[in-house]
C-alpha cells in the first residue's frame, strides 16, 4: 500500500504539492470514488485510478527492452552525443515507485543490440553482481577473415580463458572461459543467428563484463571487431521485431525470464 500523492507524483503528475491541488479539484477517483485526501492509501496491483476521466496505468517498476543503435551513449546526459534516454518517450522518463530509470549494464557507443532499462535497482544489482556470472551473448563482425584452422584455434582459446592485456587505464585480467561459435556452425541457436545480421562472423557468449572485453578478446588473437551487437542477456533474447533505435516495454513473461536468469 502507498499514499495516493506519492503514487501520482511518481507517475508524472508533478510534485506532492501539485498532486494535492489535483486531488482538491475532485477529478481523481479510486475504484469509482472521488478521493480528496492526499494520504489515502491504495494498492496499485488491484485498485483502479482515474484522473480527469482518464484511467491511469500504475506501475511500481518499468522494464524496457531497447534495440540500441550506434552513436548513442548509455548515460543520462552527455554534452556531445545523444543518449539512450533521448530515444524514450518523455512520459516514461519520470521517477517510478521503484526508483529512477537506468541502464542494466552498458553498451559502447558503437555497439548495437539488447539493452535493458529499468527502475528495478534490486534486480539490476543481482544480475550485474560479479558473482552472478550472467551470460551475455554478442554477434561479432571481424575485420580479418580467418581460415577454418584459425577458427578452431580461436574457439579453443576462448573455451579455456586467457589473459587480457592492460588497455588505457584499465588493468589486464584473466578472461573467464567463454563460448565461441561461428555463423555456419550447425549447432548455433537459430534465434541468435536471425539476430546476428549478415555483418556477423560469429556468436560469442561471455560470463563477465570487463571494459571493452569482447574487443580486447579478439585483439588478443590479432583481429579487430568492426561490428558488435548484443543479442541476449541471461535467458532473455532480443526481440528481433524491434527496429534498431526503438524499444518496447517487457511483457510479464519476459520480466519473469529476466528475473530467472
Amino acid at each position: 500500500m502507498d499514499r495516493i500523492d506519492k503514487i501520482l507524483s511518481h507517475h508524472g503528475f508533478g510534485s506532492r504539492k501539485d498532486v494535492k491541488h489535483l486531488l482538491r479539484s475532485g477529478i481523481v477517483t479510486v475504484n469509482g470514488k472521488v478521493i480528496y485526501d492526499s494520504a489515502f492509501q491504495l494498492d496499485i496491483s488491484v485498485d483502479k485510478v482515474v484522473v480527469d476521466d482518464e484511467p491511469i496505468v500504475l506501475q511500481h517498476d518499468l522494464y524496457i527492452m531497447m534495440n540500441k543503435c550506434k552513436n548513442v551513449v548509455c548515460a543520462n546526459k552527455d554534452g556531445e552525443h545523444a543518449t539512450v534516454f533521448d530515444l524514450i518517450d518523455e512520459n516514461l522518463r519520470h521517477k517510478f515507485l521503484g526508483g529512477d530509470l537506468h541502464c542494466m549494464g552498458r553498451l559502447d557507443i558503437d555497439t548495437e543490440g539488447l539493452l535493458i532499462l529499468t527502475t528495478d535497482g534490486k534486480l539490476t544489482h543481482r544480475l550485474l553482481a560479479p558473482k552472478t556470472h550472467i551470460p551475455k551473448t554478442y554477434a561479432v563482425g571481424l575485420k580479418n577473415k580467418i581460415s577454418d584452422e584459425e577458427k578452431r584455434s580461436y574457439t579453443e582459446k576462448f573455451s579455456k580463458g586467457f589473459w587480457i592485456e592492460r588497455e588505457q587505464n584499465e588493468n589486464g585480467f584473466e578472461c573467464q572461459p567463454s563460448v565461441l561459435k561461428w555463423i555456419e556452425d550447425s549447432d548455433i541457436d537459430q534465434t541468435d543467428k536471425i539476430n546476428a545480421t549478415e555483418q556477423s562472423d560469429c556468436i560469442l557468449t561471455i560470463f563477465e563484463g570487463k571494459f571493452h572485453q569482447v574487443k580486447r578478446m579478439f585483439a588478443a588473437c590479432g583481429n579487430e571487431v568492426i561490428y558488435l551487437k548484443r543479442i541476449s542477456m541471461g535467458n532473455l533474447k532480443l526481440d528481433n521485431s524491434i527496429a534498431v533505435g526503438s524499444y518496447k516495454q517487457l511483457s510479464e513473461e519476459e520480466i519473469q525470464i529476466l528475473r530467472n536468469s
